[in-house]
């Protein structure tokens, strides 16, 4: 029978989606609706490397160690703390009669998986190196694509590493394509990679873009590249200072800052009937709607899919399109 969620990997809770499971069995046999990976690269999502780093003092060879101690004992790279993956890259090892990919992919084909490390079996062989500054794991393992997951083949007119971190969060131009219209005034809050992409689409789409991060070096250089038409140095974690430079007068604020804490900076930034996008893995969203309510505010709440229809094609395409994107990814990845 088909399998295209992967339930028959779920080891417990038994019920559960593997997203949702505690432990999942990547060493099972092959599904015929299943494709495996020799993995690469794993992209650790910004959130989790960021509780990894504190939680190792920044130790390189701590970080490594718990990285295989969470996919040893999950079967998964899901960080406990904040519950959050990332993604990889590979090459096709073995491709299942009935997986849907059958007639696209060649074995040693190499991919980009585009669903979280979250619910993705992984076995890892060696951590090969850590690289802090771009949140990537050079490693050697296995890792299976269920039948549902989406993947896009790796661009050949992108250095290797840079085609990983855009791939990594090309969800958050999408979702800001579908949101930001001309005219509108947009906060994005935090100024990494995500956050550079929404700033980049928003302005696209003809609106008037203000980029906030506690980084004042960051913010300035998204305007003077471009791709904001405004900064402000805030510390998103501190609800009552942002108010006090945004007055709530934003018509869209979309969060991907990397750290918890700032869900009322940005719904206390918004305007009433405004909405705010909250494309970040460090969001508590009991926070934010418990948070919404307690302050009398009525604005729209969405959860930033990481999944969206041309997601991919879409984000590649911003970067090829801006040369200021390119430099931005080619340093965060050297």
């Amino acid at each position: 029978m088909s399998d295209p969620y992967g339930l028959r990997r779920v080891v417990r809770p038994k019920g559960a989606l593997p997203q949702q499971a505690e432990v999942i069995d990547p060493r099972l046999p092959l599904g015929p609706d299943e494709l495996s990976i020799d993995v690469e690269r794993l992209n650790i999502d910004a959130a989790s490397f960021r509780q990894l780093q504190q939680e190792c003092a920044g130790d390189v060879p701590r970080i490594a160690s718990r990285i295989r101690e969470i996919v040893a004992a999950r079967g998964k790279m899901q960080n406990p703390v904040t519950g959050s993956g990332g993604m990889l890259i590979g090459r096709v090892a073995e491709i299942g009669a009935e997986h849907p990919a059958r007639a696209e992919l060649r074995r040693g084909d190499r991919i980009a998986t585009l669903v979280s490390l979250t619910l993705t079996p992984l076995v890892l062989e060696e951590i090969q190196a850590v690289h802090p500054h771009a949140e990537r794991i050079d490693v050697k393992g296995r890792a299976v694509l269920f039948a549902s997951g989406p993947w896009a083949r790796m661009p050949e007119d992108f250095p290797e590493a840079t085609a990983l971190a855009v791939l990594d969060v090309c969800g958050a131009p999408a979702w800001v394509a579908r949101l930001a219209s001309k005219g509108q005034r947009i906060l994005v809050l935090g100024a990494g990679k995500s956050g550079s992409l929404a700033c980049a689409q928003a302005r696209q789409n003809g609106a008037h873009v203000t980029a906030l991060d506690y980084r004042r070096d960051a913010v300035q250089r998204l305007v003077s590249d471009g791709l904001a038409d405004a900064w402000i140095a805030a510390d998103a974690t501190k609800p009552l200072e942002v108010y006090a430079q945004t007055r709530g007068a934003f018509d869209l604020v979309v969060n991907c800052a990397s750290v918890p804490g700032t869900e009322m900076a940005s719904i206390l930034s918004a305007r009433d009937g405004g909405e705010v996008l909250f494309f970040s893995m460090a969001t508590s969203f009991t926070a934010a709607a418990l948070g919404a309510e307690g302050a009398g505010k009525d604005v729209r709440l969405t959860i930033g899919n990481g999944y969206a229809q041309g997601h991919a094609k879409l984000a590649l395409d911003l970067v090829r399109g801006m040369p200021a994107l390119q430099r931005i990814f080619g340093d965060r990845v050297a």
